[in-house]
């Protein structure tokens, strides 16, 4: 029986409403930059503040989002943070059309519509729980996790295509299209009411989550592995571009089809993921991503010797297909083991560990600045085999299958 036919009829809303999301906001990231040189004609450093602008709310909200995500109705939260994201990119097309947009004002509004991109990517993950059973959450976050690989495959090439063919203000406009879509889908879920929980001071309770967290066995490695992973992981972005061109001879043409390979692995990832996690002992699984990402990270330092775009291809498409397994079981394990009134912060801190991306893009720049683009590689090598140690000296690989599901009453375990 295929995933579609077991999932619940409500799920499958949220599914569909995740790719619409996804799908804006990765078409709106695409046209932001585009638009701002192709119709203000800013310079590169403005396009680096405006690139700066677009990232801000996740290191700034995140906590926030998932501290809202526990006190109120996570479908209702999403709805309208999805709801201010289509408002915002609105916007920039009526200021696109009325020949009135400037940069602050393309970074004030893509700053905002990025907020809704935070709030829903933190409440959706606690949501999924409430729509289906334990047995089916790896099918689920399979489904959500397809979704979001899709529009990141695809929806950069049509935000660049609608801008090039169109302009700016349709690009938007399907942005903002794909956005009021998400919305509608969202108003036709059902979500079970949650106990009531005392409301404190909201210090306590991000410490409450942060404690659950950082003293819980099977969270700790996989929260330290995943931001080892992440500074390893833009360390290589970092310094790839420059080094395909001047050591592997890659054109602009090549370097993309090399890059593509990682949302070709991605996809392939997701759709395998559900069979993997059937065949498989539940901790393999979580510890197949780090793994295959040393192993990827192998590959790539291996073209300091063997210089063919053809390795570089490989690890590429090594790193989407395993490090999307990782996700897709991790963010099982969180789901089984958090008491679902902590969901939403446990969610939040997870995408915290996203800070290690602009760590690991400014060590690429040093080293490669200090020493070379090799010199970098090797590194990244060397921290991606770090974060496999991590995770495989942990109790996480020892899981024969999916922890059961604890409710509200759970502590953290130290």
């Amino acid at each position: 029986m295929s995933t579609s036919s077991t999932l619940p009829a409500t799920f499958n809303r949220l599914a569909w409403s995740n790719l619409a999301a996804q799908s804006a906001e990765q078409i709106a990231l695409a046209a932001a930059p585009i638009a701002a040189v192709l119709t203000l004609g800013v310079a590169e450093g403005a396009s680096g503040l405006l690139q700066t602008a677009l990232t801000l709310p996740f290191v700034l909200f995140a906590i926030p989002a998932g501290l809202l995500a526990d006190r109120m109705s996570r479908r209702s939260l999403m709805a309208g943070a999805e709801a201010l994201r289509a408002l915002a990119l609105a916007s920039i097309v009526l200021l696109v059309a009325t020949n009135a947009l400037n940069l602050p004002l393309l970074a004030l509004l893509g700053f905002a519509a990025v907020c809704g991109t935070v709030v829903y990517s933190v409440a959706a993950p606690a949501l999924v729980p409430a729509l289906v059973g334990p047995e089916l959450l790896p099918a689920a976050n399979a489904r959500i996790e397809l979704a979001r690989t899709i529009a990141f495959a695809s929806g950069p090439a049509l935000g660049g295509a609608l801008v090039g063919w169109f302009g700016a203000s349709p690009a938007f406009g399907f942005a903002a299209v794909l956005s009021a879509v998400a919305v509608v889908l969202l108003r036709g879920i059902y979500e079970p009411a949650r106990a009531e929980t005392p409301r404190r001071h909201p210090l306590q309770e991000i410490r409450e989550g942060a404690t659950f967290v950082f003293h819980h066995a099977l969270l700790r490695p996989v929260f330290i592995t995943q931001f080892i992973f992440n500074t390893a992981w833009f360390l290589q972005l970092a310094v790839f571009v420059p080094y395909a061109v001047r050591h592997l001879g890659l054109s602009a043409t090549g370097i993309g089809i090399v890059l593509t390979m990682y949302g070709v692995g991605m996809v392939i990832g997701a759709l395998l993921a559900t069979r993997v996690m059937r065949r498989l002992a539940f901790g393999i699984v979580v510890g197949l991503g780090p793994v295959t990402g040393f192993v990827a990270a192998l590959v790539m330092a291996l073209t300091v010797l063997i210089p063919t775009p053809w390795l570089a291809a490989l690890s590429f498409f090594l790193l989407g297909v395993g490090p999307i397994l990782w996700v897709i079981s991790t963010t099982t394990l969180r789901q089984s083991v958090t008491p679902p009134r902590l969901l939403g912060r446990v969610s939040a801190i997870n995408i915290m560990s996203y800070g290690a991306r602009p760590l690991g893009s400014a060590l690429g720049a040093i080293v490669g600045g200090l020493w070379s683009a090799e010199a970098s590689l090797c590194l990244a090598a060397v921290i991606f085999g770090v974060q496999a140690l991590v995770i495989w000296l942990s109790p996480a690989v020892a899981l024969d299958r999916q922890p059961e599901m604890v409710g509200d009453g759970a502590v953290a375990r130290c």
